[in-house]
């Protein structure tokens, strides 16, 4: 143990991990002190003969665990971020164990009948808001994992969790070996007919870092995809990548998914059950700022019978236009992308191999520090002589408008196959200062297609916004500010945490914004007026499609999570069926199906879940009013607000209170609609 690094203190710069001296084999042995020592210092406060008090229960339990705390958050970046088969087989060994620790903790009876009783006489003990917020959810946080069950219904849980660890991970270890496995090798001229440069030239790298010297290589990484879809001429090959893509995890052999995930939908069915709920949804949803499914349900319609129209007006546009190129053929899912980027070339004289010389990812990366500072006085150092897990991931020292040190950000951008699919955020440290200041650090992934060296990486629009995405929830681990770390950053209610992201999404578009660092990556020419023009002329273009990719992946979410049956169904069959009810419209999927959906299967956060994001529209898009009725995205009074309502208070605040401070009433629906174009026309 004592040769052991993950042990060891980390006098490391900012206290980061020492990533360059971490092996997958210490893990094990460094987790079992770590679960020792986090059950004895559980087993101290149960035992205390004191008479339970803020300090000496909720306080000294938020303080537990620090050390499993620190391996959890190395060990869970380092399997989604850069892992290997050596930390694979560490991660399938851990899962179980990890969930019986969670289970021993949660459902330790002396630590909550301490707890419970500081709850029932929580109004009597003169907390500040934040300590009562803080009790509120740890007690709340023990029930929903069962501290209440009794006797064989306890064991059972605690069964049942510790399966669904195994599941969950097998579920994205699946995922992840279907998509390091493809490639779809493309050999001379003819078959990489209508790539753009760009496409070719992230297509040869991606070859280059897999061997192949004498062709190009498209992977199922969503920056590699969606380009070809959009511009290969080939229509048989973007049948066999579309194909390929969509039937991730559903492939017979070592790595269907179908299989695990009617088992988890079975156990998650038989968890709600043990607390008294008809279905999974129901128990997920108690715990959300939606509540119901009825609400949920309602706002999906809400959106659902708007964007089918407006998806079969934009199906009608891509029918035409491929009467007009003299073709014949009807159009299939592999085909939209293809003859829909026409109709906008067309429509609004946009062409992304002309768009994304303006939005190289250096200057991209300029723009979200640019607008922090702005809105929030932040500045970003940049720390080249710090190595991270990876020679890709770029660190940066974090200051406040003082100058003050504020924390560590670790940008990590590109795809390769020792990392998940998506984008996401996440943290090696988090904020809190009930034992002095201490400091996030914070990691944004991306998954963009490298350029070649020596050649920049070019981002379309979209990637452009994932990145603004992914940095505003870094912002909201960052700007944290609250005393402890159960409430600390994005640890928000599921439906809140995307309010920050997707908000922070709007500072893309701001002409000023874009004139400022949308440069040509050759010229320095700053991005043409009319092609902001276009952009802005643009933006509904195809969103009925999106909007119904999205909405119908929400609807077999909520489908599959309200089944009251004892069993978990065929998942193929059942997606079908729910899709055919609800009348998806034909040639457009939907962005996630259950075999590899990992919002849903690799661990249970957006299970019955993923509405969370339409949810956060909402909020967002009204949310973002607050800065046109002033008249300036940088309003400062209103980014002062925005800072103390929502980014810097955590989970401290309830999240429907956190945005009426800042707002100063509740969310109104029609903004939202209105930027999805989804509004009905009036007279």
């Amino acid at each position: 143990m004592s040769n052991n690094p993950l042990l060891q203190p980390w006098n490391t710069p900012y206290g980061l991990p020492p990533f360059a001296n971490v092996r997958a084999e210490q893990f094990e042995p460094a987790f079992q002190l770590a679960l020792s020592e986090h059950r004895a210092e559980l087993d101290a406060i149960a035992a205390s003969t004191d008479a339970p008090t803020f300090d000496n229960t909720l306080v000294a339990f938020d303080r537990s665990g620090r050390l499993l705390a620190r391996l959890e958050t190395l060990f869970y970046n380092l399997t989604a971020s850069e892992t290997s088969p050596e930390l694979q087989t560490v991660q399938r060994e851990l899962a179980a164990p990890l969930a019986a620790h969670n289970n021993a903790v949660y459902m330790h009876a002396g630590l909550f009948a301490r707890v419970d009783a500081l709850y029932q006489q929580r109004e009597s003990l003169g907390l500040t808001p934040q300590q009562l917020r803080l009790l509120e959810r740890v007690h709340l946080d023990f029930v929903r994992a069962g501290a209440k069950l009794q006797g064989a219904a306890q064991t059972r849980y605690a069964q049942i969790m510790e399966r669904l660890a195994e599941l969950t991970t097998q579920f994205a270890q699946n995922v992840l070996a279907d998509e390091t496995g493809y490639r779809l090798v493309l050999r001379g001229e003819e078959e990489l007919a209508g790539l753009p440069d760009f496409v070719r030239a992230a297509s040869k790298q991606a070859a280059a870092e897999r061997g192949v010297t004498d062709g190009h290589v498209i992977t199922l990484s969503r920056s590699h995809i969606v380009p070809f879809l959009t511009f290969s001429e080939r229509r048989d090959l973007r049948e066999q990548a579309w194909k390929a893509w969509v039937s991730r995890g559903e492939h017979a052999g070592e790595h269907d998914n179908r299989a695990v995930a009617q088992e988890i939908l079975t156990l998650r069915n038989e968890q709600a059950r043990l607390h008294g709920h008809a279905c999974y949804a129901d128990y997920a949803l108690a715990d959300t700022m939606a509540g119901t499914r009825d609400a949920v349900n309602d706002l999906l319609q809400r959106v659902w019978v708007p964007a089918k129209a407006a998806a079969q007006l934009e199906r009608e546009a891509l029918e035409a236009c491929v009467l007009s190129r003299g073709e014949s053929l009807t159009l299939e899912a592999w085909d939209w992308r293809h003859y829909s980027e026409k109709v906008r070339q067309a429509r609004y004289e946009l062409d992304e191999a002309q768009i994304k010389p303006y939005f190289p990812l250096t200057r991209m990366v300029e723009a979200v520090f640019d607008v922090a500072g702005q809105l929030f006085g932040l500045r970003f150092v940049a720390k080249p002589e710090i190595k991270a897990y990876h020679p890709d991931v770029q660190v940066y020292e974090v200051q406040g408008a003082d100058g003050q040190l504020r924390g560590v950000f670790l940008h990590d951008n590109f795809a390769r196959p020792t990392k998940r699919s998506g984008a996401w955020m996440s943290a090696f440290r988090w904020q809190s200062r009930i034992d002095g200041e201490v400091l996030p650090i914070i990691v944004n992934n991306n998954n963009f297609a490298k350029g070649a060296p020596g050649e920049p990486t070019l981002l379309s629009f979209d990637d452009a916004r994932t990145l603004f995405h992914e940095f505003g929830h870094g912002l909201h681990g960052l700007l944290s500010q609250v005393d402890h770390e159960r409430l600390s950053g994005t640890q928000v209610l599921r439906d809140f945490v995307e309010l920050p992201s997707q908000l922070f999404e709007h500072w893309l578009s701001e002409p000023e914004v874009l004139k400022k660092h949308a440069r040509h990556y050759q010229t320095g020419e700053v991005i043409p007026q009319v092609l902001v023009d276009r952009l802005k002329a643009a933006e509904l273009f195809n969103q009925g499609y999106e909007t119904v990719r999205y909405t119908a992946s929400a609807l077999v979410d909520m489908a599959a999570h309200s089944l009251t049956d004892a069993q978990g169904p065929d998942i193929t069959a059942f997606e079908a069926q729910v899709l055919q009810d609800a009348g998806l419209p034909p040639a457009i999927g939907l962005n996630h199906r259950l075999a590899h959906f990992q919002h849903l299967f690799s661990g249970s956060s957006y299970a019955a879940g993923y509405y969370v994001y339409l949810w956060a529209e909402v909020l967002d898009a009204d949310g973002y009013d607050a800065f046109v009725e002033a008249g300036s995205p940088f309003d400062a009074k209103v980014a002062q607000r925005l800072l103390e309502c929502i980014y810097s208070s955590g989970n401290s605040r309830e999240p429907r209170a956190a945005f009426r401070a800042f707002r100063g009433r509740d969310a109104k629906v029609e903004p939202m609609l209105k930027g999805r174009g989804l509004l009905p026309v009036t007279a």
